[in-house]
């Protein structure tokens, strides 16, 4: 049966660490955006270094300002939910500018501004701006309507339609919002009680709410594969002790779970791959994201070949697991991934990257009998199917090491004992004496 504690201890471990990034998410949402100048001759082109402040207008407050990079972006990694906020944009050679009714969680935000004389506005100054609407784009609040000219009116009309289309956008993002937060909390609670099926459902609506925003998305992912993980794990454990014909509906359903977690973590990596913000928090935020979506997507693939659920994925357990190891930084879990790594090709029949795999496990542990019995196997399989006396012979020796230090509970004991039977009276050969250097050698 599968070893359902130490799946509840690495489920723990990761749930402990998504769910610190659920808390940032309750409290704060980014504001992002692209500052751009329309020029006389009709061209755009973004603004550099122009700085950016906000104001809160639902009670006074200010926060650190933001300057946009050599692209024109800008970015605010968390504003407080629920607030109102206006935005200043000041540069050199451009007219000031004031964007109101700004929510937190506003993405792809994008401001156009006209040639000025590069006047930035003190807080007084856009506050007064912001209770009298219209002088926002003269930069005064005394100039009547009937005084504009021709140029003038029609800046301010763009200037209201940009206003109105944000503030559309901004309902949207608070509907948005508030779907993801009640959808993030009921699927986390579902979840804690072990009612995974109401999870995913709520984890899904959630993911709906904005299917592509790389703030919320990858972690309702995450959650969502987790949960998928788990479903599968209880139902293969049930489907093994219950009635043995409904065994393959049961691991059917086990499969395609396992399926649809390695599903949403690649698009949870997709959608962090494609991620712009150059926050150092923010980015932060993306990494912890990608390794809990890189270690779920390594799970899938796992667990698919160790319940017998699919053992024909060797290709994607290859490459989910190689990107695993490339992103992690612990040295001992880099080597227990390897190992793992060699049993699940081993098993799904790809022997020839899991001898690459084992020997690679072996270099940091040379004595490690799961490495050597694995090893010895998937060179003795090779060889069978190759004909190669040479594999056969290194295989032999490998798994005479492992018989050497295995204790007679280990479970690949017996899978062993019958390679070097078979090697001995089939091909008439014995095994040489591996030591630790030998092997390091051979490796």
């Amino acid at each position: 049966m599968f070893r359902k504690n130490y799946f509840t201890f690495l489920l723990a471990i990761a749930l402990f660490l998504a769910g610190g990034a659920m808390a940032a998410f309750a409290q704060t949402a980014p504001v992002r955006g692209q500052v751009v100048m329309k020029k006389a001759d009709g061209t755009t082109q973004p603004v550099v270094g122009a700085v950016v402040e906000v104001y809160r207008t639902d009670v006074k407050g200010k926060f650190p300002s933001s300057k946009t990079d050599k692209k024109g972006y800008f970015n605010f990694a968390g504003l407080p939910l629920g607030a109102n906020f206006a935005l200043s944009i000041s540069a050199e050679k451009i007219k000031p500018e004031i964007i109101p009714n700004i929510k937190a969680g506003a993405d792809n935000l994008v401001i156009d501004v006209v040639e000025g004389d590069g006047k930035k506005w003190t807080e007084d100054e856009v506050r007064q701006a912001l209770a009298t609407p219209a002088a926002a784009t003269t930069g005064t609040s005394t100039q009547a309507s009937k005084e504009l000219t021709a140029d003038q009116k029609k800046a301010q009309e763009e200037h209201q339609k940009q206003v109105a289309a944000v503030t559309e956008k901004n309902k949207k993002i608070e509907q948005s919002t508030g779907v993801i937060k009640r959808t993030l909390e009921e699927g986390s609670k579902a979840f804690e009680s072990k009612n995974y099926d109401l999870a995913i459902v709520k984890f899904d609506e959630g993911i709906a709410a904005d299917p592509e925003f790389e703030g919320t998305a990858p972690v309702l992912l995450n959650n969502k594969a987790l949960a998928l993980i788990n479903r599968a794990t209880n139902n293969y454990n049930q489907a093994v002790k219950g009635d043995p014909a409904a065994k393959t509906a049961a691991m059917e359903s086990v499969k395609k779970d396992f399926e649809n977690a390695a599903a949403a973590s690649d698009k949870a990596l997709a959608i962090l791959k494609n991620a712009t913000s150059t926050d150092a928090a923010v980015q932060k935020n993306y990494e912890a994201n990608k390794m809990f979506a890189l270690a779920n997507r390594k799970e899938a693939y796992r667990l698919m070949t160790k319940t017998g659920a699919d053992r024909t994925k060797g290709k994607e357990s290859l490459v989910a697991f190689q990107e695993y190891m490339a992103a992690e930084t612990d040295a001992k879990k880099k080597s227990d991934t390897q190992l793992t790594l060699g049993d699940i090709l081993r098993e799904s029949g790809d022997s020839e990257n899991a001898i690459i795999a084992y020997k690679a496990a072996l270099q940091s542990s040379p004595d490690n009998p799961d490495a050597l019995a694995g090893l010895g196997l998937s060179l003795f399989n090779s060889g069978v199917v190759s004909d190669s006396t040479e594999q056969k012979q290194e295989g032999l020796n490998y798994m005479q090491r492992f018989a050497e230090i295995a204790p007679d509970t280990h479970p690949l004991k017996s899978s062993v004992k019958d390679a070097v039977e078979y090697l001995r009276t089939q091909d008439k050969l014995a095994p040489q004496k591996t030591t630790k250097s030998s092997a390091k050698k051979k490796n």
